[in-house]
């Protein structure tokens, strides 16, 4: 897959018609497929993996800002900042326990706080209305989506898509492919199997033995809207899903 604009081209694109047309669906960077249609947002230098086995959340966050971002930034000392930001974000947790990774609250409040937004977490029953939701976010806004995956205890960043037809032109397609960014890679999991290669594309069938409904149960701590978002969430594919296109993302990280 293939970046038809530069970075900056396209943003300066969205940020045109934005101004002429208010929140509505931009071109972004596209290429037509054999059958179909399919996009992926993500370069070659997007990919970061993961400091320790703790900071998917962080490394995902990292990835996301890469790809809206003019610049691609790799280093440790940014992902700890982003972990630590989400996890900051991530609600109270239960008395005794401290938390060293992050939630998937954190991570969408991580990018609105950024000013990467707005994100929002929306949970299905079922993984093609999953892909679905995702591919028409990426085509729509023109930014990537999180995926919450192994039940809701790792982290994946989706770039691009391929599908039967354009997600903008219609609502009638099928997501054939899903294409995504695993910070574990290259080390994979014994449970849950390979990591998947950066911005490798992947069949329904294969995304879903690893993007499952997250567990049943709420989140320990979790109180008040924070707590009914989460109940909401409980054994449902989970998203980090954009919803309205950002005219020009701005880099405001703070030390945490």
């Amino acid at each position: 897959m293939m970046r038809l604009l530069p970075r900056s081209a396209a943003r300066l694109l969205i940020g045109a018609l934005i101004a002429l047309q208010g929140f509505v669906a931009a071109p972004m960077p596209v290429v037509a497929a054999d059958t179909g249609y399919a996009m992926d947002l993500a370069g070659r230098g997007d990919f970061v993996a993961q400091k320790n086995f703790v900071q998917c959340v962080g490394a995902s966050m990292q990835m996301m800002l890469n790809i809206m971002g003019q610049t691609n930034d790799r280093t440790a000392t940014t992902q700890l900042r982003l972990q630590k930001l989400a996890r900051n974000l991530s609600g109270p947790t239960r008395e005794g326990f401290e938390r060293h990774g992050a939630s998937v609250r954190g991570w969408m409040g991580g990018l609105n706080d950024l000013g990467a937004g707005p994100y929002r977490l929306v949970g299905t029953t079922t993984l093609d209305e999953a892909l679905e939701l995702a591919a028409k976010a990426i085509r729509t806004t023109g930014r990537p989506v999180g995926l919450l995956v192994w039940r809701g205890r790792h982290a994946w960043v989706m770039s691009g898509f391929r599908a039967t037809a354009d997600p903008l032109a219609t609502d009638d397609f099928d997501v054939t492919a899903a294409i995504v960014l695993d910070p574990l890679y290259p080390h994979g999991s014994s449970v849950w199997g390979a990591s998947p290669k950066p911005r490798q594309a992947l069949s329904p069938n294969a995304v879903g033995r690893q993007f499952v409904p997250r567990r049943q149960g709420s989140w320990s701590g979790a109180t008040g809207v924070g707590s009914a978002i989460m109940a909401s969430l409980s054994g449902k594919y989970v998203l980090v899903l954009p919803y309205e296109i950002a005219p020009v993302y701005r880099h405001r990280l703070r030390a945490a």
